[in-house]
C-alpha cells in the first residue's frame, strides 16, 4: 500500500478522535484534530499527483473518507446544537445520490474520481466545520454554510450530468435482458 493511501486511512481512523473531542466540547482540541485531519486530504492528493502513484483505491477511498468525516463532523455539531441542519441534511443527500452513481459506474467497470469542483466543495465543508468548531459569529458561519451548500448541490449537479451516460448504458442492457 502506498503513502497516500496510508493517509487516507489516517483521515479515517482520525474520526472517533475528532468526534469524541468534538462530543466533550473540547473545541479548540477538536479543530485542531479535525485540521490536521483534513490536511491529510491534501497530503495523500498531493503525494499521489507528485508521484504518479494514484490508485483505483485512491480514486475510492478518498472521496468516501471525506465523506465519512465531513459528515460525521456535521452531524456531531448538529447534535450539539452547532450546525444548520439545513445544510446537513444537502450534504447527506448530494454524499448518497454521488456515491449511487459511483456504485453505477463501478458496475460498468468505471471509476469515478474526485472532480476540480468536487474538491472545491470539500475544501468549502471543511471550512464551514472549523467555523462552527471555534464557534465563529453567526454573520461568518451563516454564509460560509450557505456557500459550502450551494457548491455541494452544484458540483453534485456536475457529477450527474457528466455521468448521464452511464444511465443510458444501463438502461440497454437492461433492455435486452
Amino acid at each position: 500500500m502506498n503513502l497516500p493511501n496510508k493517509l487516507t486511512l489516517l483521515r479515517v481512523a482520525l474520526i472517533p478522535l475528532c468526534l469524541l473531542f468534538t462530543m466533550l466540547h473540547l473545541n479548540g482540541l477538536a479543530a485542531a484534530t479535525f485540521i490536521i485531519t483534513c490536511l491529510t486530504d491534501y497530503l495523500d492528493g498531493y503525494i499521489a499527483r507528485k508521484q504518479d502513484i494514484v490508485t483505483n483505491f485512491g480514486k475510492f477511498a478518498d472521496p468516501v473518507a471525506d465523506k465519512i468525516l465531513t459528515l460525521t463532523m456535521m452531524i456531531a455539531l448538529l447534535a450539539r446544537g452547532d450546525y444548520f441542519w439545513w445544510a446537513t441534511a444537502i450534504v447527506a443527500a448530494r454524499e448518497l445520490a454521488v456515491d449511487g452513481l459511483r456504485l453505477v459506474a463501478v458496475d460498468q467497470g468505471i471509476v469515478i474520481p474526485a472532480g476540480k469542483l468536487g474538491k472545491v466543495k470539500t475544501n468549502a465543508q471543511f471550512i464551514s466545520i472549523v467555523a462552527s468548531l471555534l464557534k465563529g459569529p453567526f454573520w461568518l458561519s451563516l454564509p460560509l454554510a450557505i456557500l459550502m451548500a450551494l457548491l455541494t448541490v452544484i458540483s453534485g449537479i456536475q457529477y450527474f450530468t457528466g455521468g448521464k451516460d452511464l444511465f443510458r448504458q444501463d438502461i440497454k442492457q437492461s433492455a435486452r435482458k
